[in-house]
This record gives structure tokens, sequence and C-alpha cells, in this order.
């Protein structure tokens, strides 16, 4: 995307469709790394944006990265998330 914040809410979409894929959503993040080629320019968007994916407080750990270079991007964002526990007719699983 050329405009910077269809950019970022390109990457939430893409995010939320991994998540959901594996069950999860914004909810089981646990922790969030942005990178930016121009953080003092960007942050506000970002966090903009966030608020309308993620929602309220309390929100996971995130750690923002300047960064001189994103292979043809201006952003890109990585999480770690829980996967929901659940219940499972293995019998392994009931030891």
């Amino acid at each position: 995307e050329p405009v910077f914040e269809d950019q970022v809410r390109r990457a939430f979409a893409n995010l939320r469709a991994v998540l959901a894929a594996a069950g999860c959503s914004f909810d089981d993040v646990v922790d969030v790394t942005t990178f930016h080629t121009n953080p003092d320019e960007q942050i506000e968007t970002v966090l903009a944006v966030r608020a309308e994916e993620i929602g309220a407080p309390p929100y996971p750990n995130w750690t923002a990265v300047g960064v001189n270079w994103l292979a043809g991007f201006e952003f890109e964002i990585k999480v770690i998330a829980r996967i929901p526990s659940t219940t499972s007719s293995h019998p392994a699983d009931k030891r």
C-alpha cells in the first residue's frame, strides 16, 4: 500500500487473519514488536490503528523499533500469542 495508514491497516488485517487461523484473536496476543522506517512521523498513525484493532487496555507488551530499511515497506508487525486451550478427546491429553 503506498499510503502509510493503509499499509498499517493491511498489516493488522493480515495479522488478524493469521491469528484467526490459529484459533486466536488480539486478546491472545502477549507481545508485539513493530518496525518503523520513520517512528517520529509514524507512531501516531500506528497507535490510532492499534486502538481500533486491539481496543482498550490492558495492552500487550509493545516494543517499537526504528529501522533504516524494510524490504519494500515502511511498517512491519510481529507478535507472540498464546493459543487458547481446547478440550481434547485424545486419551493422552487426559493424563
